[in-house]
């Protein structure tokens, strides 16, 4: 496969960028500010063009900073080991043993075999269920799994005495849909949920002491994702889609043979939902058991990765040895999503240390004559739009630390922009290269580009008033 010319371009351009901006004859803002910025310019080619992995990129700042005087060594590494690497590190092995003993295909087929017959209450339920998966794995596993299920039913309707009618189609494309943005949906709503969330509390404690807890996060993020739920269904299945199926008995029948397939509930799947429900009520009632026993130091992080031990040492089966998991099944972890929060957290310390945050900041004070409200307004609608063409997280990463200097500029709580901001990175809608869930569901044939983009619009309009409300009356009322 021929590697693309803008992408040659790039591999050059890139160092060369950050090499003249660090040997300018004269400084922008600071040599060392400078420097970070050269850094940066090349990070930002590299990952809008995706000229070299995204991860591979996120390791420009350890090998670079300490050459360019701008961090030492140890102090970039920090960010790579930083502890919300590691929460979510955990969250990753939760899942992945989730996966392994197929507990999320019975929990997935659970909730659509509890909402009935009706066809508008199949779409539903494959709503639900693969946006509950999405907040405990990645959104791209939970498509995955749903895909085939998805398939399963519209293939009864090809396949009918009536044939693919356009009520089926409507169906079929309500279906997926559905699924591919209720993955998206789904991650809002936990803190390991989605990369973008998790590189904001790491970004939010490392550089300015904030914590944002795992059960506060779930107050916001639980409400929100049914609300836009919501949303989806009216726009993809009541607006754009109506299937005026009615009741659809054979699809029940189909999820009823899938469930007796996977058998009663075994031991191995058992124990995975024991430790998984365990480590979620160790993160929701963290707070209130810190208070209740003295000395007691539960942190988000320790239970996420008490959690992932778990499934390495407690037994299936203590004769024979065996475990949920063993350490050849995290060759399937995605370890690049971690090297990438670590990037990003050090990029975001070297602009802070060479004083580019407090530029910002200094350059926003005092203009009077921007509205609070209308710069959280456009900066959601940025970043909603641009995390159709470019990677939310690497997004997120670029635009965050940015971000809060224009809130201390203005003086205004920084996570009521943030949160917000960093939400709108998982409301891409429109295109299928704009999320893995996208991609996932145009591959299956039923869906065209123009079909996902004139609803993933609508759906992005949308998503930006709800935001907008989440950040001027939601977020200050928790956090």
């Amino acid at each position: 496969m021929e590697y693309p010319k803008y992408k040659q371009f790039a591999l050059i351009a890139g160092p060369l960028l950050c090499l003249s901006m660090a040997m300018l004859p004269i400084d922008i803002i600071s040599p060392k500010a400078d420097a970070v910025l050269g850094v940066a310019l090349w990070m930002v080619m590299w990952w809008v063009t995706e000229t070299v992995s995204i991860s591979v990129t996120a390791l420009i700042p350890l090998a670079i900073f300490p050459l360019l005087d701008i961090l030492g060594i140890k102090e970039v590494a920090n960010a790579y080991g930083n502890h919300i690497i590691f929460l979510f590190f955990g969250g990753f092995v939760i899942a992945l043993a989730m996966e392994k003993v197929n507990l999320h295909r019975r929990i997935a087929l659970t909730i659509i075999g509890l909402t009935g017959t009706h066809a508008n209450g199949i779409v539903l339920g494959f709503m639900l269920s693969t946006a509950l998966l999405s907040m405990w794995i990645s959104n791209t596993a939970s498509t995955v799994l749903m895909l085939p299920i998805a398939t399963s039913v519209i293939s009864l309707l090809i396949n009918d005495k009536d044939g693919f009618t356009k009520n089926d189609q409507n169906f079929a494309m309500s279906i997926m849909l559905g699924i591919a943005f209720s993955a998206n949906i789904g991650g809002m709503g936990t803190i390991i949920g989605t990369p973008p969330t998790s590189f904001l509390v790491g970004f939010l404690e490392k550089e300015h002491d904030i914590t944002l807890g795992f059960l506060n996060w779930m107050v916001m993020g639980v409400p929100l994702v049914l609300i836009m739920l919501a949303v989806n269904y009216w726009v993809v299945v009541k607006w754009f889609y109506p299937n005026r199926l009615g009741k659809f008995e054979s699809s029940s029948k189909l999820i009823e043979e899938q469930i007796k397939e996977l058998g009663p509930l075994r031991k191995e799947e058992a124990l995975v939902l024991v430790i998984f429900v365990m480590t979620a009520l160790l993160w929701i009632f963290r707070s209130l058991l810190n208070e209740t026993f003295n000395g007691l130091d539960l942190s988000d992080t320790g239970i996420s990765v008490l959690g992932a031990l778990a499934m390495f040492v407690v037994p299936q089966s203590f004769d024979r040895g065996k475990f949920s998991l063993d350490w050849r099944d995290t060759q399937k972890l995605p370890w690049g999503i971690l090297i990438l929060f670590g990037g990003g957290l050090a990029l975001a310390g070297g602009m802070k240390e060479s004083g580019i945050i407090d530029l910002i900041a200094d350059a926003v004070r005092g203009q009077e004559s921007l509205s609070s409200f209308a710069i959280s307004a456009i900066l959601i609608c940025i970043m909603l739009f641009m995390t159709e063409i470019m990677s939310n997280v690497a997004l997120v990463t670029i635009f965050v630390p940015v971000v809060a200097g224009i809130a201390i500029g203005l003086d205004m709580p920084m996570i009521h922009v943030l949160i917000p901001l960093t939400l709108a990175s998982s409301c891409a809608f429109m295109l299928p290269m704009a999320t893995p869930p996208n991609a996932i569901v145009f591959a299956s044939g039923h869906i065209r580009v123009y079909q996902m983009a004139r609803v993933g619009f609508i759906m992005n309009v949308l998503s930006i008033i709800v935001l907008i409300g989440v950040g001027q009356w939601i977020v200050p009322l928790l956090f």
